[in-house]
Parts: structure tokens; sequence; C-alpha cells
């Protein structure tokens, strides 16, 4: 069976002027058109490669790399808005259809948006939605506390940043603790912090405890040898000077530095920290 929205390992099965035709197990064949053979392959080889539709609906082949696959979440941008919908950019020839049904608001050219994409069973289409909440995993939460987990951060809230967790589920990093750069579209590594009773989930861009000094140490050294063994950094300095400077907050940065003066590493004095 030829599986929609993600990638397939076919087998080529012969070549024409047009491309190759490639098969499964099951007596399925597709075509790969002919820009897009590698130079290496033969009649035989296995390959990778994505299944969707092209523009005159037919199922095909291709090896370009997609920016999302089936059931996944990604920051994608808009290149048309027609009568129907709007269209992304996901890395393929055809663009992404999202039908004003699956749209929050409007969505306008050039902007970028988070987005989830599904097959639409009615149609057997393959078909982006903006109202990426309804399709997260809300009750069966396979993940343990301090769990290091990948994330799309994908809206701003008052109370800090929404992210999607392993393209399955919804977690929250609080403002007060985002101690880095991230925007919406941000991708990253972060922690589980908490989960809570109603299931929602919690999450830190740093390792709870004394896990996160070691990671910041290295970032505060790196720091010293790229500004000649100095850093005008103290104990005693203002908490966002100290985000500003190092991406940690000042309780982990005071942390990483009692272990990097205890290695006698660095000297500490009152204008800033030295290599020693």
């Amino acid at each position: 069976m030829l599986d929609l929205g993600v990638k397939n390992t076919l087998r080529i099965l012969r070549g024409t002027g047009v491309g190759m035709f490639l098969g499964d197990d099951e007596g399925n064949d597709v075509l790969l058109p002919k820009k897009y053979i590698p130079d290496d392959v033969i009649v035989g080889d296995d390959i990778e490669v994505f299944i969707y539709r092209d523009s005159e609906d037919r199922i095909i082949a291709t090896t370009l790399e997609p920016k999302i696959q089936l059931n996944e979440f990604a920051y994608l941008q808009v290149k048309a808005v027609t009568q129907v919908g709007a269209f992304l950019d996901w890395g393929l020839e055809k663009d992404l259809f999202v039908p004003f049904r699956e749209q929050n608001k409007k969505m306008e050219v050039d902007k970028w948006y988070a987005v989830y994409l599904y097959l639409d069973e009615d149609t057997d289409r393959l078909v982006a939605s903006c109202k990426v909440n309804r399709f997260f995993e809300k009750e069966n939460i396979d993940l343990t506390i301090s769990q290091e987990v990948d994330i799309l951060v994908f809206e701003e809230t008052d109370l800090g940043m929404n992210a999607v967790i392993n393209n399955r589920y919804k977690g929250l990093i609080y403002e007060n603790e985002i101690f880095q750069r991230i925007k919406i579209g941000t991708r990253t590594k972060a922690y589980v912090k908490n989960i809570r009773d109603d299931k929602r989930i919690d999450l830190s861009l740093q390792k709870q405890g004394y896990a996160n000094v070691e990671p910041n140490a290295e970032r505060i050294l790196e720091k010293l040898k790229a500004n000649n063994g100095f850093l005008d950094v103290t104990d005693k300095s203002d908490a966002n000077y100290v985000m500003y400077q190092l991406e940690m907050s000042k309780k982990t940065f005071k942390k990483a530095v009692g272990a990097l003066y205890r290695q006698r590493i660095i000297r500490i004095e009152d204008d800033g920290i030295y290599l020693v």
C-alpha cells in the first residue's frame, strides 16, 4: 500500500521517458518524475520517496524533502490566498492547501502559521489546519518528569509560550522561566517539568536541579574564551543582564559559577569572572 503524506521505501521497477515507476510488495506503483531521480540509482534498487498528490490530483513520488509530514506540526509560510483557501510552502512543487474551514482567521500571503497535516478521509487529500489544538493527544500522556523532548513553539499566551511536544502533545513554558531567545516557530530541546492532574504539561528549557549545572558551566566557559577570558557578570548582576549575556537564569548562573570556582577554573572578582 502506498502511504500518502509520509516517506515510503519502494523498489524501482522500470524506467520510462518521463521517469521511473516504483512499486511496493502489494503490486501498487507510482511515478517518480525524471527531475527527481538521483544519478546513482538503477532498476531493482530500493529508494525512499515522499508520496503525495500533484496539481492534477495524481498520486506521485518525489525525493524532495517536505517541511511537514502526515500527523505532524510545522510552522509554514503562506504563498497564496485564493477563493477556496490558502496555500503554504512545504518544500514541494505543489503547495499545501489550507481550506477556510481550517483557518482560525483569514490567512495572509507571506505570513507564517503553525499548522497540522492530516489526511481528509472524504477526499483522500492531504490538508493542513491552523486549528492545531484539536489534534493534540490529551489523555494518554506517555512522558516522564525530566524527560528530554523536542518542541516547536507555536503560540504566545499571557502565561508564556505554548509548544508542540514530540509532534503529539501540548506544553507550556512559563514566561518567567524563559532565559534564552525563543519565538514562535522555534524548534529546540526542552524538558518535562511537570504533568499536572488535569494532564497539562509544563516545560522547562533547561534541565532541572544540579543536572543543569554542567552544560551551563560549559556555556560560561565558552563565553569566557570568546571574550578574552573575562565576563562582566557577577552574583550581584541584574537577572535580566545575566539572561541577556548567557541565556540562563541568575540562579542557574550562580550554581554553574560555583561549580567552576570549586574546580579552580575561574576566579571571581568584584567586576566579573576571569579564566584562571
